[in-house]
Parts: C-alpha cells; sequence; structure tokens
C-alpha cells in the first residue's frame, strides 16, 4: 500500500525532526544555507541524508525535505537575512521550530511575512532592534 501526501498541504513534524538536516549542513561546513542558500547538488546531498535519516518512515522523510527546502526558500527575502544577520545564530532555532508547525504550501512555500512577524519578536521583549539602540550618546 503506498502512502499518498497531499503537496499542498504539507503535514507538520517535530522541531527535532526539522534540525536534523540543519545539524547534517553543520557538520558539513554549510552551516550558513539559511543565509546564502545551497547549490543543486548540496541539495541532493541534502536529501539523500534525509532519506537515509528517515528510512522508515517515508511520510515523514518527504514532509522534512520539503519543509527544510522551503525554509531554504523563504530566506531568500530580503527581511529574513536582514534579521539573521541582526539577531545571529539564535534565530535559526526559532526559524525551525517555526518551520515544523507552520502551514505549508508548496505552491506557494512560507509566508516570509508570517516568518518575519514570528520571528522578529525584539520590540516586544524590548532588545534593541538597531546597534546604535545600545550605543551611548557622543559627548559633544
Amino acid at each position: 500500500m503506498t502512502a499518498a501526501l497531499n503537496i499542498t498541504d504539507v503535514p507538520s513534524v517535530r522541531p527535532e525532526h526539522l534540525y536534523m538536516p540543519m545539524r547534517h549542513l553543520i557538520a558539513q561546513g554549510r552551516g550558513l544555507a539559511l543565509l546564502n542558500g545551497l547549490s543543486d547538488h548540496d541539495l541532493r546531498d541534502l536529501d539523500s541524508e534525509i532519506w537515509a535519516g528517515f528510512a522508515d518512515q517515508p511520510e515523514l522523510r518527504l514532509a522534512v525535505s520539503l519543509r527544510f527546502r522551503a525554509l531554504l526558500h523563504v530566506f531568500g527575502a530580503r527581511r529574513l537575512k536582514n534579521l539573521l544577520l541582526r539577531r545571529g545564530f539564535k534565530l535559526i532555532a526559532m526559524a525551525i521550530a517555526h518551520a515544523a508547525t507552520q502551514r505549508l504550501n508548496t505552491n506557494y512555500g512560507f509566508s516570509a511575512q508570517r516568518f518575519v512577524a514570528a520571528l522578529d519578536i525584539a520590540p516586544a521583549r524590548g532588545i534593541a532592534r538597531n546597534t546604535y539602540d545600545t550605543q551611548l550618546p557622543l559627548a559633544a
């Protein structure tokens, strides 16, 4: 019996499942994949790793692969790249956790605006948004 997966509405996965591809990229020295993207060769290598890691769960491996590719794609948006540069690597864990559960339609991918809204919680927590917000005023 074959499993049917509706790719217009990809099922959610647990965040630890979506961390696996990122851990693999970090181990391969490609930890900046969200910022720089991946080549086709790197994507095929990553898919092979996902397929091997979830060999006994075909629905899960497809969902993880589709969600991680959509995560890479949504970080092509300038606002998310700037947010990653501003907030640092702590943002990656938050992004992966958000990508694991956010609704994903493969025709459209993740909504960059929803990602920015979910990840840019700095103003609500009182964290400085810009480097100049943390500097003391200069004496005249």
